[in-house]
């Protein structure tokens, strides 16, 4: 059964450091936090996507049916290889305390979660083999529902939102940007505009926005502090690169999962004998995987403007 971070930290009751380490990395992405991991054989993972469904009809007495079958694509995940070193200092620990590699483990973590986030919605394999494709690179064809035709982009219509949200299949979730996200609140205070958000706590109690009872995730900055989601995305008919997107996520075992072998990994390797200092290794085998096509849908084309109705 696939298990969110948060929850596989709640597992890991023989290992409190490596529960600390799980629970911090998925609280540093919202994407993280929810989004279900499978645990998988191997280094990749063989599946079929469902493309089309077999054909049925009605026959009269002592007629036959027209035999059909439905269409499967068969497609394949590979795990990439995701961490870092950390190297602090020994002088620093003797000068300050143990606790200061506690303090650059927790950035380091952070850090890896911002720049995996990142990469969950831009990753391109043309441009760097070793990561995997993102969502952009993913979702193509009918599954891009454009806000509009205006070169530049268009303000959100809700409409079309509710469009792209009937696109997908058994949605779970919303992904924006925190400025789109604060787009919603302002509409929130329009009854005749947003009269669907709500408010509810998340897996570690915090208070996020839904709309039409999906969660929204924001993303935010990543590791090297760019913004992950930010409103420079080709246009309509690329058009201008002033646009933003939204994406609605099915987020279930047929949906869109994240695939993995084994936990994060964290080895405390001690001092090095070629240099003074203690060196912490972190490391994850992981990926995503979307199961059926209709699983995530990409709102394009919306333009940093107020929401219309």
């Amino acid at each position: 059964m696939a298990l969110t971070l948060i929850e596989a930290a709640k597992l890991e009751t023989g290992d409190a450091y490596r529960s600390g380490v799980i629970e911090l990395y998925a609280g540093s992405s919202g994407v993280l936090m929810n989004l279900p991991f499978d645990d998988i054989a191997g280094n990749a993972l063989k599946y079929n996507r469902e493309s089309n469904l077999p054909g049925v009809g009605f026959r009269g007495v002592n007629e036959a049916y027209t035999p059909s079958t439905g269409i499967l694509n068969p497609m394949t995940e590979a795990l990439v290889i995701a961490g870092g070193d950390l190297d602090v200092d020994k002088f620093i620990l003797d000068t300050m305390g143990m606790n200061q590699r506690s303090v650059q483990e927790g950035m380091k973590i952070r850090a890896l979660s911002l720049a995996w986030t990142r990469k969950f919605i831009k990753g391109d394999t043309a441009s760097d083999p070793r990561e995997f494709d993102g969502l952009q690179t993913r979702v193509t064809g009918s599954q891009i529902v454009w806000a509009g035709t205006t070169s530049g982009g268009d303000a959100l219509s809700l409409v079309k939102l509710d469009e792209a949200i009937d696109q997908t299949l058994n949605p779970t979730h919303l992904i924006m940007s925190k400025a789109m996200a604060r787009r919603f609140s302002a509409a929130a205070r329009l009854y005749t505009v947003g009269g669907y958000v709500q408010y509810a706590p998340d897996a570690l109690g915090r208070r996020v926005m839904a709309y039409n009872d999906l969660p929204i995730i924001t993303v935010d900055l990543d590791n090297e502090g760019n913004s992950i989601l930010p409103f420079t995305e080709v246009t309509y008919n690329n058009g201008t690169a002033t646009g933003g997107s939204i994406y609605i996520v099915s987020m279930t075992p047929d949906g869109l999962q994240g695939i993995q072998n084994g936990t994060i990994g964290v080895r405390d390797l001690g001092e090095l004998q070629t240099a003074p200092v203690y060196r912490t290794r972190i490391e994850w085998y992981n990926g995503i995987a979307i199961y059926n096509g209709r699983a995530v849908t990409r709102l394009a084309g919306i333009s940093n403007a107020p929401f219309v109705a």
